[in-house]
């Protein structure tokens, strides 16, 4: 076999789950599929095109998260004897379909922004080249993944754009679905957030994992510092000890007697953080204790890690905010045909044109305009490209990479090593941005977006 994974053969890159993904769809995809094939139009080359028409209210630009679980997700996209024998007893489709499905594999290409980079409106960020059949049936489950995906690393990446050097650590997984938690860490710590707290996001692709204790284990024990000293003697010096369960003061006392001067972290969760932290490290520094950090929880969210710029904080743990997009759960996203083939076997643009709801018929592709200074300047969408476009002239960047090509996935974009480019891609890509591009308030998207036709 090739280096690239193929689709039809379970990827030994990632660690993820091998159940089948294919009823991860909705009902439509299947009855769409079985018209096509009854009127022999299921066999037709397509161009499918994921963008979003806008930004969030107030979002200046997104992430691109969450293709490598979309690519994970494709060889398991398989319809075996259980998924059929459930369509079969439903009569959701008929013989002809089931037996079509059965030897489902997808062989077409697909083409997209590279996982980490930004994205604005009108941006190609997907592109899938294939029969109408094996593209179509693709549509919810990307949708349904780089959705979320991209609406949890847009919100982290305001975050780590505000903490600046400062690390933000995940730890919203129980206030997500458990299915959605993982995939919500994989896509904080490719738009920089520094570890997570989820273990099986830790088990799936190699991210750091943190987190020593809660009030719960303080609460459990007679006293503060016999909880303190219990998990000093298990966990050492280097662990971090939470010190507000009672009075912070006193809880600090206690931390360092426990622990020596040497301790790694204290950890404040509650009150007016900013000014607590600047009277913690105060009372550290006057125990001797310069060297131990502050980690700073508590319903955290970009504006309030903006707040904290000026305060002696080391880290932020952040939960409900980054694992629910701040506010914007899901990127819009949509997958739209653009390019097919008709009856004398000639590709045609095709595109809708429902009011505020239009699509831009065509194959398309994009690069990034780079000043001089390697600055974004603006966003070239450009109709009639191939996918593997390369632009002409000066300070273009190409944006679209190859991800799969005749159904085989291309490899280091899944698993461990996935995440780790994509991670890096997305502290290059928002580099190019202007400082006033990143800032919190709203405006206008961080670049302008200009279309222009091949050459």
């Amino acid at each position: 076999m090739s280096e690239r994974m193929a689709a039809s053969v379970p990827s030994t890159a990632s660690t993820a789950s091998t159940t089948s993904t294919a009823l991860l769809t909705d009902r439509y995809e299947l009855t769409m599929v079985q018209a096509a094939l009854a009127d022999g139009t299921a066999s037709r080359q397509c161009v499918f095109e994921v963008f979003t028409r806008r930004l969030p209210a107030g979002r200046r630009y997104g992430v691109v998260a969450g293709t490598g679980r979309v690519l994970e997700s494709l060889p398991h996209f398989r319809f075996t004897d259980t998924e059929l024998e459930f369509l079969r007893s439903g009569k959701v489709v008929n013989e002809q379909t089931l037996d079509f499905l059965a030897d489902y594999r997808f062989t077409g290409d697909i083409y997209g922004y590279a996982e980490g980079e930004v994205f604005l409106p009108g941006s190609p960020l997907l592109v899938v080249e294939a029969s109408f059949a094996e593209g179509v049936l693709l549509e919810t489950l990307v949708l349904s993944i780089l959705n979320y995906d991209s609406a949890v690393a847009s919100a982290a990446s305001r975050m780590t754009s505000a903490a600046g050097s400062r690390p933000c650590l995940e730890m919203g997984g129980r206030r997500a679905h458990e299915q959605a938690a993982p995939a919500a860490a994989r896509a904080a710590v490719v738009a920089g957030f520094a570890g997570t707290s989820n273990l099986e996001a830790g088990r799936r692709w190699g991210l750091d994992t943190i987190g020593t204790a809660a009030h719960s284990f303080t609460l459990l024990h007679d006293d503060e510092t016999s909880a303190f000293e219990a998990q000093v003697a298990s966990l050492g010096a280097e662990t971090t000890l939470l010190v507000d369960t009672y009075d912070i003061a006193e809880g600090v006392r206690r931390a360092i007697a426990a622990a020596g001067t040497e301790l790694d972290s204290v950890r404040l969760d509650s009150g007016d953080l900013a000014q607590v932290a600047r009277e913690v490290r105060e009372q550290l520094d006057s125990l001797g204790a310069a060297g131990t950090k502050i980690v700073v929880s508590s319903d955290l969210d970009e504006y309030a890690i903006a707040s904290l710029a000026v305060a002696p904080v080391d880290s932020y743990g952040v939960g409900t905010s980054v694992v629910t997009g701040s506010g914007a759960p899901t990127c819009g996203m949509v997958y739209k045909l653009v390019l097919r083939e008709g009856a004398d076997g000639s590709m045609e643009p095709v595109q809708k044109a429902s009011a505020s709801k239009a699509s831009v018929g065509g194959r398309k592709s994009a690069a990034r305009r780079l000043d001089p200074s390697g600055r974004a300047s603006e966003e070239l969408v450009v109709a009639g490209a191939p996918p593997d476009w390369q632009p002409e002239g000066a300070h273009l960047r190409p944006l679209l990479v190859p991800l799969v090509r005749d159904g085989m996935v291309e490899p280091g974009t899944t698993g461990p090593e996935g995440v780790r480019r994509a991670a890096a891609r997305h502290a290059a890509s928002r580099a190019e941005l202007s400082p006033y591009s990143r800032r919190l308030s709203a405006g206008d998207p961080a670049i302008p977006t200009a279309h222009t036709q091949v050459r």
